[in-house]
């Protein structure tokens, strides 16, 4: 009986102790990347990559608490155009017109928050390009040690107004639509 009674006050006192333990958060880095851009104007289209320079998640349990990602603005690099043509193009997109990547060479990603629903996470946060913060709120589908998102992103929204419809009138066919596309791929 003594033996009964100890034991059941030994699952007591266990079981209070680990209601008042905070949970174990974890943070977890980002090992391997992949960030695919698509830009579009009236009369076509480009697309390439971007370098994901650090970040991570802050995880309890499969809950986001926050986190934080910063992308290598000086290494937008086109993939569907070779030579001249896509040289001017990278230095175009780097230069003052769109990303000013000398004055701004890094963008941030801040996550605020994000709820669960199923794999799904609806995150929101602040994200800054060319030294502009503005709130973003995106799906991110988590499965085990990968994570994938497409956002777009109205780049007018940070004064990047070049060949904008939004700004100048009388373009015609070289307009070049304000939302940019981000395909995304974190490996933790």
């Amino acid at each position: 009986m003594k033996k009964t009674v100890k034991t059941v006050l030994i699952l007591a006192i266990a079981t209070t102790a680990s209601a008042f333990t905070n949970s174990v958060k974890e943070r977890i880095e980002v090992k391997e990347s992949t960030i695919n851009w698509l830009g579009k104007k009236v009369t076509g289209k480009h697309n390439g990559i971007i370098t994901l320079k650090e970040g991570y998640l802050e995880m309890d349990g499969d809950n986001i608490l926050g986190g934080k990602f910063v992308i290598d603005m000086t290494s937008i690099t086109v993939l569907d155009l070779k030579g001249d043509m896509k040289g001017k193009l990278e230095g175009h997109l780097k230069s003052d017109d769109f990303f000013g990547v000398a004055d701004y060479p890094t963008a941030t990603l801040v996550v605020n928050n994000a709820k669960k629903n199923g794999s799904i996470y609806t995150v929101n946060g602040n994200i800054t390009i060319k030294g502009i913060t503005q709130p973003i709120s995106f799906d991110l589908n988590k499965d085990g040690n990968t994570a994938t998102t497409t956002v777009t992103i109205d780049r007018s929204k940070f004064n990047v107004r070049y060949g904008s419809g939004s700004f100048f009138d009388n373009l015609g066919d070289k307009t070049i639509y304000d939302d940019f596309q981000l395909d995304v791929t974190l490996n933790f």
